[in-house]
């Protein structure tokens, strides 16, 4: 039986293979990961398991176009179940959502890595993006029936507040930022301002980003290669662990593990590590 908290980490990779050539197998070495969620790992299967080596066991979706998307779930334990059906059967959801089941201890608790489109305002793109955001809104009462102690993790490509964005003014038209994908989140999280904001409000899941950080900017995960937007710290805060408030409750410790510098850097994206002690 496990005698330690349970360490989930959330990555978007970039490209994993990428990833692994430009140092992600040092951080993840060192870090005491139990569960590792990976988002666009844009990759087969028998890369991520020569990558990650014989002690993981792997879930992966990959993306139904090559090279594109794709999540996966690794851990040092089987999953017990796992599962990847995801909004309407016409809506093509592969490589974007990923869901398990894990044993720890006397406890079950449900991970779900999605990368959610990247959208793009007034195209068809964004179209897409909404129909994503629409089956979150349907899927999430579900999964919180289906195991209490359950946690959506990944990039989720939209920054809920003005907090999560440094230059949030010159994108209010841009996707990522746009109010009707920021509307999504009021109905995850609650909206600011709400006295039960990330604290039982809307459908009830709690941002632990936000709840650890408090109303502080940032802590941003992404940021643009283009110019010194990492230098300067001119990011995104898109990835996210949302729990249900019974496994939020159980949270011990947050942190984004962001790269000393621009030039130790192995993806656009930092990963978010959070305990939580079952």
């Amino acid at each position: 039986m496990p005698s330690k908290p349970l360490r989930l980490a959330s990555v978007n990779v970039n490209g994993v293979r990428a990833a692994f050539r430009n140092g992600m197998g040092a951080w993840l070495e060192g870090r005491g990961v139990d569960i590792l969620a990976l988002q666009e790992v844009r990759a087969e299967t028998a890369d991520l398991e020569k990558l990650l080596g014989a002690e993981w066991s792997i879930l992966h979706d990959a993306a139904t176009a090559k090279g594109r998307a794709g999540v996966a779930i690794a851990s040092r334990e089987p999953a017990t179940i796992h599962r990847v059906a995801f909004g309407p059967d016409e809506f093509d959801s592969a490589g974007r959502w990923l869901e398990a089941d894990f044993q720890w201890g006397d406890s079950v608790v449900t991970v779900v890595s999605t990368y959610v489109h990247s959208g793009e305002a007034d195209t068809p793109k964004q179209v897409e993006k909404y129909k994503f955001l629409d089956a979150m809104v349907e899927r999430l009462p579900l999964l919180h029936e289906h195991n209490p102690l359950a946690v959506v993790v990944g990039d989720l490509n939209v920054g809920h507040r003005t907090l999560d964005i440094r230059n949030w003014k010159g994108n209010v038209k841009r996707a990522g930022f746009l109010p009707g994908e920021r509307a999504y989140f009021d109905r995850f999280l609650g909206a600011e301002g709400d006295p039960d904001y990330n604290a039982g409000a809307g459908l009830g899941w709690v941002d632990l980003g936000r709840r650890f950080a408090g109303e502080v900017d940032g802590p941003y995960t992404w940021w643009s290669q283009r110019g010194r937007a990492f230098d300067n710290d001119t990011g995104w805060r898109i990835d996210y662990q949302l729990a249900t408030a019974e496994l939020a409750a159980t949270a011990t410790g947050y942190s984004v593990d962001r790269a000393p510098s621009h030039a130790e850097r192995w993806s656009d994206h930092s990963p978010v590590v959070v305990d939580y002690a079952l």
